[in-house]
């Protein structure tokens, strides 16, 4: 065993008696170690207070507060515990060292002293402490690096995550967008041709009535079963609805490919405004009233944006993300808040606004996203984007959405997300993208 270096070793002598305080404290000077002394247990608290010993040589009988007693009070103090005490009894006092070993204390000492013997003893304890210290340092030190070996592991599951559901989740609308849109521009072409045999066929018809304006029975009969004139004038409103009809769902197939754009390795130039635009298309069946709301209003405030170099599959997943908490936040908190609205006569509807502009240094893309509803505790927002947390009932949210955003946004994307909320006034989610 190698030797304990006693270099700036400070040692506190608690004994009643002045010859032994001198006979020890000579031996532990000359050894080279600091020494302190107290006549009894209160003095030795005393000395404590002022600086801590790295190891206690302590007598048991003792006026005052004796050695008994000492121990159990430094025992039971959280800065003192871990500070080793070594009793000094009579060779014949066994119930005392029993009952200091059984207080705490690491050894005893018998009186008379042996030099040799006390430094003995005494070096052993300071290099078990010291063994302790670093033992209890590496721990921590492993701890922290088992702690961020976690926090490593559960960022690149997140991202495995985000990346085979974006991946699945791209690969789906692509090919939904792409089923759509056979059918949708065949039917959209055809509706074209369709109005115009209609207005050929209705010309047709004119011409027979001016030119036979009293036909036979059978042929009255029937114009009057199918209500000919009624038909003539409500076709081509139909026709125009199926070709609106034909135009929204062409616009959801552009919005599907959009949204879902498998990204690459690099970064491609992007419209923002696109991006969002397309996720409220997706979301849209989502903002219809419900039983405990009204319609959920999408108010835009877009500004003038240049075209972004970024991920633009991995932005929308963020844009989606924090769009589909929002209408969750106000599906939850939007009945409860209607009750006060109510009490107060003060017309107010669950609405989201979208705000887009450049910084002032003109290097971020900023987009804001608000909602109106009952918003985020201060416990709560600090751990709003930490993976795995969240608000919702159980079965109702993985805790994932956010922390894979943002994850996105700063890992990815060298930007930032932030939030900003108070209890009773929404919420707004702060992006920051870069402007290469």
């Amino acid at each position: 065993m190698s030797h304990t270096s006693v270099e700036n070793n400070f040692i506190l002598v608690v004994d009643d008696t002045l010859t032994n305080l001198e006979i020890i404290s000579e031996a532990l000077t000359s050894a080279g170690f600091e020494v302190a002394t107290a006549s009894n247990g209160k003095k030795a608290f005393e000395q404590i207070q002022i600086r801590l010993p790295d190891l206690i040589l302590l007598d048991v009988m003792m006026p005052i507060m004796d050695g008994l007693a000492t121990c159990k009070q430094l025992k039971n103090h959280p800065q003192t515990r871990d500070i080793p005490v070594i009793f000094m009894t009579a060779i014949t006092d066994t119930d005392s060292k029993v009952e200091a070993l059984s207080l705490g204390a690491v050894d005893y000492i018998t009186k008379p002293f042996h030099k040799a013997e006390v430094l003995a003893r005494i070096s052993t304890h300071l290099q078990l402490r010291n063994l302790t210290r670093n033992l209890e340092n590496r721990v921590i030190e492993r701890t922290f690096e088992l702690n961020q070996a976690l926090q490593d592991l559960q960022e690149s599951q997140l991202q495995l995550v985000q990346q085979e559901k974006m991946s699945v989740l791209g690969q789906l609308m692509s090919g939904l967008a792409h089923e759509i849109n056979n059918p949708v521009s065949c039917i959209y072409g055809n509706l074209g041709h369709t109005l115009t045999y209609l207005e050929n066929m209705t010309h047709l018809i004119d011409l027979y009535q001016r030119n036979y304006p009293h036909p036979v029975p059978e042929i009255q009969n029937e114009i009057d079963a199918i209500d000919l004139d009624y038909m003539r004038s409500d076709l081509p409103n139909l026709i125009f609805s199926m070709k609106e009809g034909m135009q929204r769902i062409r616009d959801i197939s552009k919005s599907l490919r959009i949204f879902s754009r498998a990204d690459t390795e690099n970064k491609i130039q992007f419209n923002i405004h696109e991006g969002i635009d397309s996720t409220i298309l997706i979301l849209k069946h989502r903002l219809k009233s419900i039983e405990i709301r009204p319609d959920i209003k999408i108010k835009k405030e877009y500004g003038e944006l240049p075209l972004i170099n970024c991920f633009p599959g991995q932005l929308n997943q963020v844009f989606m993300n924090i769009l589909a908490n929002a209408i969750d936040a106000l599906d939850e908190s939007f009945n409860s808040k209607c009750k006060v609205v109510l009490n107060s006569e003060i017309d107010i509807y669950p609405e989201i606004i979208i705000q887009t502009i450049l910084s002032e240094d003109k290097n971020y893309a900023v987009i804001k996203i608000k909602d109106n509803g009952i918003g985020i505790s201060n416990e709560d927002k600090v751990k709003v984007f930490d993976s795995l947390f969240t608000t919702k009932d159980v079965g109702k949210g993985t805790g994932l959405g956010l922390s894979i955003a943002r994850q996105i946004i700063v890992q990815k994307h060298g930007g930032q997300l932030e939030v900003n909320s108070e209890i009773g006034k929404g919420a707004e989610f702060i992006i920051y993208i870069p402007v290469e």
